[in-house]
């Protein structure tokens, strides 16, 4: 019975460790921001708050897959090796700024279209691209790594 309840208690430990590790930048969905905030600005401004926020994203996002990649590490030295290493996993992390961010360019990102910003809207597709492609780039060098690991 005290087994039980001490394999509960770590399995349980466990659990809310995985559940507070910090997740990639790319798999946090975008907060809702209103593109009414934008309707006043023109193109050329809202070309500027763009390049801005692209700026604070790119910034943001490698900050939290620093924090993401430091909880794996953590995380797999504390599971396999040494459990006091979980303490190390950082709790606070960058998700609502890195939400927050992706929603202000999806709110740029509609009203740059409702207003014929074709350059911006150009723009923002061809980042939309090479992002998906450098993300296709990484999960294919992590399918390698893995591979050669086993």
């Amino acid at each position: 019975m005290m087994y039980r309840l001490n394999r509960m208690a770590l399995l349980s430990g466990i659990a809310l460790t995985i559940a507070a590790c910090a997740s990639s930048s790319d798999k946090i969905e975008a907060s809702y921001v209103s593109p009414m905030k934008y309707n006043s600005f023109n193109c050329s401004q809202m070309t500027q708050e763009y390049a801005r926020l692209s700026q604070e994203a790119s910034i943001t996002n490698k900050q939290q897959n620093d924090i993401a990649d430091n909880d794996a590490a953590a995380m797999g030295v504390g599971l396999i090796l040494f459990w006091p290493a979980l303490f190390f996993i950082d709790t606070d992390d960058k998700r609502e700024e890195v939400a927050r961010l992706k929603g202000e360019i999806k709110a740029v990102e509609e009203v740059s279209i409702s207003k014929d910003c074709t350059a911006l809207s150009r723009n923002i597709q061809d980042d939309k691209a090479a992002f998906a492609r450098a993300l296709a780039k990484q999960k294919q060098a992590e399918q390698e790594n893995s591979t050669v690991g086993q």
